[in-house]
């Protein structure tokens, strides 16, 4: 029988009891370890989902939708979901009421995060949950919310594996992004055949091993260009033999250079 490797989910997140919410905006802040998950839940009003820090991996019936950083993700109310994060995250989560946050109650989206609303979803995390509703903490809300309406949906995704094995491969690369083992090396590790591995890769992600890889290497390479490190750090950090190599790559998935997406 073939071994699978173990699952890295780990402990369980505590949740709020609300049966409404105090304020158009209800804001959590989590710092949350390796393996953390919330159970499979949904409710009456929406959610934004941002990392700090990290990775966060949004599971709902349609699909899973994925957090990195300079993304946000949207969840509408009424929808079944599940967080999980298999690495470390530093967490930003808005309980948001749907008349004040009209972001669309058909779907998730992955939301491009801009400086700016990324510094006013830091200060919005530090409200009270009975903040005013007059002065300076409700216009910092209404002009969140102005703000959010406005971002645009990430032309990227990624897709997630499902399986034990390939969640193992995943965690491993969210750890060591630059790491160059072949699928027949995780193979062996797995006690699973490369053949195997392969096809559960393109059934669960819809791309083969080595372009999902590629395609996960360059999103988390946004977490680097974005604590200032240079191009040549992040291109070898991430598993790249040179900057051009990098450069070309990124130009490929994002449509712009390193250099352009900063000026952006």
């Amino acid at each position: 029988m073939t071994r699978t490797l173990p699952s890295p989910l780990r402990s369980e997140r505590s949740l709020p009891v609300l049966d409404a919410l105090p304020r158009p905006l209800f804001a959590r802040v989590e710092s949350l370890s390796a393996g953390t998950f919330s159970a499979v839940h949904r409710h009456a009003w929406g959610q934004l989902s941002y990392a700090i820090e990290g990775v966060l991996d949004i599971r709902t019936p349609a699909g899973n939708y994925v957090a990195l950083p300079q993304c946000a993700v949207w969840i509408p109310a009424g929808l079944e979901h599940q967080v999980i994060n298999l690495g470390q995250v530093e967490m930003r989560s808005f309980y948001l009421d749907p008349v004040l946050f009209p972001l669309g109650a058909d779907r998730c989206r992955v939301l491009h995060v801009s400086l700016l609303v990324r510094e006013l979803i830091k200060a919005a995390s530090a409200l009270p949950s009975d903040y005013s509703l007059d002065g300076p903490e409700a216009r910092l809300v209404q002009v969140l919310a102005d703000q959010l309406d406005a971002l645009p949906e990430a032309a990227f995704s990624l897709a997630l594996p499902r399986d034990p094995r390939l969640q193992a491969i995943y965690v491993a690369l969210l750890e060591s992004p630059g790491d160059r083992r072949t699928l027949a090396q995780w193979a062996g590790q797995a006690a699973a055949s490369e053949r195997n591995l392969a096809r559960l890769f393109r059934r669960e992600t819809g791309m083969p091993f080595r372009v999902w890889r590629q395609r996960l290497r360059l999103m988390l390479s946004l977490g680097g260009l974005e604590a200032g490190h240079s191009v040549t750090r992040v291109a070898l950090d991430y598993g790249y033999d040179s900057p051009s190599a990098y450069i070309a790559a990124f130009r490929t998935l994002f449509g712009c250079t390193p250099g352009e997406l900063e000026r952006r």
